[in-house]
């Protein structure tokens, strides 16, 4: 067990709490949840932004708190009711979870599964166009990226909504990838509990970043092309 590894304590907590998802066993193991979920959690944000910082070689001046999702779930418009995630998540990236682009990446660490996305979530009007404008002019660099052999068995394939249709000025060209009728942009890598406590979460994380490096780099590049 490596020092930035989570506990097998962390897990257990949300074992516990998924047969128990209410306000009042939440209370009564408020503290527990202190000591072996959030306070390490945090330790290990602030672990991976000083890694990412020195990756990116650029400071990163946000906080871990302004990284961390809350546990509590949004029950507003759900159905489930359920008022706590059964899992902790994270944005490492300059903006933390104000970022949905490529500048960085999401994570969660929970009993059922431990799990790394990165990519562009979701592009606004203006940015899809541009992504997709960059997709279309260098066909041969997309399916580079995707055709690596580090990226195929590490991430599989580049994940999002698509739609039926696009704009007129795609019909015409040749060799079109699949992906430029998508809405988002973005890849995953599942991984069992396991990996989060026998290595070091910090080490797993941005290994997975830097596999995804040349995919984060070309939709960030497309954003930054002027129409």
């Amino acid at each position: 067990m490596h020092e930035n590894s989570l506990k097998p304590d962390f897990f257990e907590f949300f074992i516990e709490l998924s047969a128990n998802n209410r306000k009042g066993w939440f209370d009564e193991n408020r503290t527990r949840y202190e000591q072996d979920v959030k306070k390490p959690f945090e330790i290990l944000v602030v672990d991976l932004l000083g890694a990412f910082a020195r990756h990116q070689k650029k400071e990163i001046t946000v906080r871990s708190g302004d990284c961390i999702f809350r546990i509590n779930r949004d029950i507003r418009f759900s159905k489930d009711k359920t008022p706590y995630k059964l899992n902790r998540s994270a944005v490492i990236s300059p903006e933390g979870k104000k970022s949905l682009g490529p500048d960085g990446f999401y994570f969660e660490a929970g009993p059922e599964q431990c799990a790394f996305y990165a990519g562009f979530y979701m592009p606004d009007k203006d940015q899809l166009m541009q992504i997709r404008r960059h997709i279309a002019g260098n066909p041969e660099t997309w399916e580079k990226i995707k055709a690596e052999k580090a990226f195929k068995s590490t991430f599989g394939e580049i994940l999002g909504s698509t739609q039926k249709r696009i704009p007129a000025e795609f019909t015409s060209v040749k060799n079109l990838p699949k992906e430029v009728y998508n809405t988002q942009f973005y890849i995953q890598h599942l991984m069992e509990p396991e990996v989060f406590i026998e290595q070091d979460p910090v080490k797993v994380l941005m290994n997975l970043w830097n596999t995804a490096q040349k995919l984060t780099k070309f939709l960030s590049d497309s954003t930054r092309v002027q129409d």
